[in-house]
């Protein structure tokens, strides 16, 4: 198991949006995007399932994962891959659907399904390759914002 850095769970617990690659009993990949992605513990994350059928139903079959969490300003954030556990009952269950009410989804023992915990064993960064062109993390960041408030051409092709 890989031990999460500061700075990961820093950039997990900031974004909360992760997206997660499953196998498909096919052997095709599927990626869905999840907004309740946490840190658990020091090895582990874990996110609720909601509206997550095709995700679950994949780890149920196979429970290799990949979670990517990225810091859309900078470009910059991690790929964590490593095993899942669906849990769907129990007194785990029941404790981590109150950690994600405690988090601010109050009705989360009605929202929620069941609760993937991922035991990461890789945490690679993940860095935009327009750091050929801005250098630094201010730059970076300057440009996207101008972007998304569509002002300026940062999110153009070169």
């Amino acid at each position: 198991m890989t031990v999460l850095t500061d700075e990961m769970k820093r950039l997990i617990e900031q974004q909360r949006l992760g997206f997660v690659a499953t196998v498909c009993p096919d052997g095709t990949p599927n990626v869905s995007p999840k907004g309740t992605v946490c840190v658990l513990d020091d090895g582990r994350l874990m996110f609720a399932d909601i509206r997550s059928p095709g995700t679950v139903a994949n780890l149920r079959t196979n429970p290799g994962i990949e979670v990517n969490v990225v810091d859309p300003f900078v470009r910059k954030g991690y790929r964590f891959k490593g095993r899942a556990e669906v849990l769907e009952a129990g007194a785990e269950f029941e404790r981590l659907v109150a950690v994600f009410a405690e988090r601010g989804m109050p009705d989360a023992p009605r929202r929620i399904r069941a609760v993937v915990v991922m035991r990461v064993d890789q945490a690679r960064p993940l860095i935009s390759p327009g750091y050929d062109r801005d250098t630094d993390e201010a730059a970076m960041r300057a440009r996207w914002v101008q972007h998304y408030l569509g002002n300026g051409d940062a999110g153009k092709l070169e």
